[in-house]
């Protein structure tokens, strides 16, 4: 039996206003399908969902409600990821996204009423690692995992609205990354190459968590335990590493430490020197570049320096950069700091615009000036290369980076195109099932009775929502996936768990509001990334099955599920192979 403290139960009476009655329903919904007996009380939340760009709809339709009850305050220190541009230079952003400014305005406005504070960051782990410690609910990929890796802080990894709804009750389920038992690596990565530069741990962490086996079982993602590496890494090292592994669900990683369990682990890959270099040649710009940015995440005080110092050498040489052709971004909190010692002086003398509360990934690029970008970040690679921008991007070292910045002439020829790629390395292991399904599994708490019949729409490989499934229509646009061009519209849509952006639930609630999203959603594995905005919206919601229903069910079965007393039944009504 699931042991509510009086509290939660008070926020779910609806005592303490709608706000905190609709949170407290979504803790208790996600401790259900997590198996969670018990709650366990936060010292910290962090709140994803920000941008314009990445909220979209849903967030903005959602926030409006939310914020306008006056009891809905945070119970707990909340801080908030970073926005879409610094409203300090907009002009010269030169976004020209209609009425951007106003409605970013109207999302920050939303959350400061809600009691959380402004930070406008995605790495709220940058002010000292011996300053994150105790239980958190913290929504932002990169942030998970550097602070599971590296501090004493301990957090599962939240979606923007479960991190919101533990911000306004103070309350999680105690599940997951909460149990010491799970917090054990099930991959072991051996490394065989010269980690030298930050750049090097970048490529290395989303090469990890792109790799992908239908035998592997990680139901919170992939969890390495990397060696080989150097000693003594830089705080940038293990920022980077741990931001580019976290794009494809990594929520927590070990670099060379003596007596960790390895007993779970689920197979052993090897990165070389091979490796290393075929990626660069890869992501190597071939074509006249438009502009390089520096910073996703926000760069660090130490990235910032070691940019300045490579554009101090340029200027040392009488060089300036010409039309602001290199963008940097860091949090306020940096900012300050850079400002007293003469780092940002030194970078604007030379041409460059350094940006606070935003980062490159969410910022809605000016499209008649940018269409080819060069990045040190495979963060930022990642999701400007998505759906959420659509840009073609290159990745070099710093130095390199800021070389290109100075002269454009540089690296010469065409502007390249977006080809179409794979975000990981997709592998399914679906084959077609014949004959009579019946299925059993549960629902959500908030959900007591309904019955839906559609077709259904399978893949056993997770969808990433931000980025790969398009915000207006609904469509996955994942080259390499299995349902990748296909609509989730009207579907009874069946996948192991949500990857990539914590924003995902606004991405899929903006599908909801408009009538592109699905009519009912299965997931296989516990997701915090899906059930979220199923249990706001009352969308049918269904997981925990006796078997694998991504194996069970076959893409455009005719399925009928039911809920009734706590218990869903699902069966085929006609199979596609009939």
């Amino acid at each position: 039996m699931m042991k509510i403290p009086s509290e939660l139960k008070n926020m779910l009476s609806g005592s303490e206003g709608e706000s905190k009655q609709k949170a407290a329903r979504l803790i208790i919904d996600l401790a259900a399908v997590s198996g969670a007996t018990e709650f366990i009380r936060c010292d910290s939340a962090h709140v994803s969902g920000v941008s314009v760009l990445t909220g979209g709809h849903g967030l903005r339709t959602f926030l409006s409600d939310l914020s306008s009850d006056p009891e809905g305050k945070v119970s707990i220190p909340t801080t908030l990821n970073s926005a879409g541009c610094d409203h300090e230079k907009m002009e010269e952003m030169g976004i020209n996204h209609p009425d951007f400014l106003e409605q970013q305005f109207e999302i920050v406005h939303a959350y400061s009423k809600l009691g959380i504070k402004a930070t406008l960051s995605c790495t709220p782990y940058d002010r000292g690692i011996e300053e994150e410690e105790g239980i958190g609910s913290w929504a932002e990929s990169n942030a998970v995992c550097f602070s599971n890796s590296y501090t004493s802080l301990i957090t599962n990894r939240e979606s923007g609205l479960s991190a919101l709804a533990t911000a306004l009750t103070g309350w999680a389920p105690r599940w997951g990354l909460h149990l010491p038992e799970n917090r054990v690596p099930n991959l072991i990565v051996n490394v065989d190459a010269e980690m030298e530069d930050a750049t090097d741990w970048s490529i290395l962490g989303d090469w990890i968590g792109a790799q992908r086996s239908p035998e592997w079982k990680m139901p919170w993602g992939p969890m390495p335990l990397i060696r080989g590496l150097p000693q003594n890494p830089s705080f940038e090292m293990l920022k980077a590493l741990t931001a580019a592994a976290a794009n494809h669900g990594c929520p927590m990683l070990w670099v060379e430490e003596n007596n960790i369990d390895v007993s779970k682990s689920q197979s052993t890959l090897c990165f070389n020197k091979d490796s290393l270099s075929e990626r660069y040649e890869q992501l190597a710009p071939k074509g006249e570049v438009d502009l390089v940015v520096i910073g996703c995440p926000q760069a660090s005080i130490g990235e910032v320096r070691a940019t300045a110092a490579a554009v101090r050498a340029q200027m040392e040489l009488g060089n300036k950069i010409p039309n602001h052709r290199l963008w940097v971004f860091t949090s306020g909190h940096n900012f300050k700091t850079l400002k007293l010692d003469g780092t940002i002086d030194l970078l604007e003398e030379a041409g460059a615009l350094v940006l606070k509360d935003t980062c490159p990934e969410v910022t809605p690029y000016n499209r008649d000036k940018y269409n080819h970008l060069l990045t040190n970040s495979l963060k930022a690679e990642h999701y400007l290369t998505s759906g959420l921008n659509n840009m073609p991007t290159s990745v070099s070292r710093i130095q390199e980076c800021v070389a290109v910045a100075f002269d454009p002439n540089l690296i010469q020829g065409e502007r390249p195109t977006l080809d179409q790629k794979s975000h990981s390395n997709v592998h399914t292991a679906k084959v077609l099932k014949s004959g009579d399904t019946k299925l059993s599994g549960y629902s959500l708490p908030s959900q007591t009775e309904w019955e839906i019949t559609g077709t259904a729409m399978v893949t056993d490989v997770p969808i990433t929502y931000l980025g790969y499934v398009n915000r207006d229509s609904g469509i996955i646009e994942d080259p390499g996936h299995p349902l990748d061009g296909l609509a989730i519209e009207d579907s009874i849509l069946i996948y192991p768990k949500g990857s990539g952006s914590t924003v995902a639930p606004y991405v899929l609630m903006g599908l909801i509001y408009t009538g592109n999203g699905p009519k009912a959603i299965i997931n296989r594995d516990v997701c915090p990334l899906s059930m979220p905005a199923a249990s706001l919206l009352g969308v049918p919601y269904a997981t925990g099955f006796d078997n694998d229903p991504c194996m069970e069910i076959n893409s455009g079965d005719q399925i009928q599920m039911k809920l009734h007393n706590g218990k869903v039944s699902l069966e085929i009504i006609t199979r596609i192979d009939a």
